[in-house]
């Protein structure tokens, strides 16, 4: 029976998908931006599939052992300690940039009445903010953290990331709760829950989904950033601490090749930073699901 069913749909879709085709091509124009989009489509993924191809092709054979010693010399040119300053600087930035940016959502969204003047101002600032080079943050870091506060050059200094990162996590966190239903909170009200609670149990659990998309982006901006943190975080190829200089896998990645002694080890590099990028990527998906709604 199911079998029959799965079958009748298929014919269905495929019916429609004949019928779709055949409204196109009354209308040239419509059949014109159909082939446009299918060309774009085409080239996106076209162009995907060969930068991968030739950073995996390029960077697999010269995947070794000692590139993942423990620690980095002029022989071994080691990551490792690239991917654990990754890690840290990742953790450290989300850590101070996620509770603000979502709490920021969480107040224009949910608590900042229509046509407030401060709204405004707040997305204003947060558009401005997320079109400016990441080289001017790294600028603004060195002058701040790294020259005024004295810092040094440091993952603290490095954490400028978290002001960065800071409008995208606003922004589509903002979009997200803004695509909950209202019936959501009605009901929540109605079964006597308050503001706070109704927040907190109904809405940002609904919201997760799209909250952890702005979270991935944010993660793949800090991962693959090379300009900002050079001029806060340094070069240091080494294990960084909390107030210690050290690079990440995308410094690490760009000194190398910028030396062109270790270009075979910079597309090795390249190919742990695409795992790194697959995996979070991976993670945060089967997450997204967890919260998802069932399907009626």
């Amino acid at each position: 029976m199911e079998k029959h069913m799965e079958t009748e749909i298929a014919a269905i879709n495929q019916q429609s998908f004949k019928d779709k085709i055949k409204s196109y091509t009354k209308h040239p124009g419509s059949f014109v931006l159909l082939l446009l989009v299918l060309v774009a489509a085409v080239l996106t993924v076209g162009v995907l599939v060969f930068l991968v191809g030739y950073i995996l092709i390029r960077g697999i054979p010269y995947l070794k052992p000692s590139l993942f010693a423990w620690t980095y010399n002029s022989d071994n040119v080691s990551m490792l300690p690239a991917m654990i300053n990754t890690l840290f600087m990742t953790v450290l930035a989300l850590v101070l940039s996620v509770p603000f940016g979502v709490g920021a959502a969480i107040y224009l969204v949910e608590y900042a009445k229509k046509g407030n003047k401060l709204v405004g101002i707040i997305r204003v600032t947060a558009e401005t903010l997320s079109g400016i080079p990441s080289i001017i943050y790294g600028l603004f870091g060195m002058l701040f953290f790294v020259t005024a506060l004295k810092c040094g050059y440091s993952m603290m200094a490095g954490a400028t990331l978290a002001i960065m990162v800071l409008p995208v996590i606003m922004r589509t966190t903002e979009e997200a709760l803004l695509c909950v239903p209202d019936s959501f909170r009605e009901g929540s009200f109605g079964l006597g829950a308050g503001k706070l609670r109704t927040i907190f149990k109904i809405v940002l659990p609904s919201a997760i989904p799209g909250i952890l998309s702005g979270i991935i982006l944010a993660i793949g901006r800090i991962v693959g950033e090379t300009a900002a943190l050079i001029y806060t975080s340094g070069t240091v190829a080494n294990l960084a601490g909390f107030f210690d200089s050290g690079r990440t896998l995308a410094i690490h990645m760009y000194s190398l090749s910028r030396e062109g002694m270790h270009t075979n080890e910079a597309y090795a590099t390249a190919v742990v930073l695409l795992v790194v990028v697959l995996i979070i990527n991976g993670v945060s998906s089967l997450i997204a699901k967890k919260f998802e709604a069932p399907k009626q």
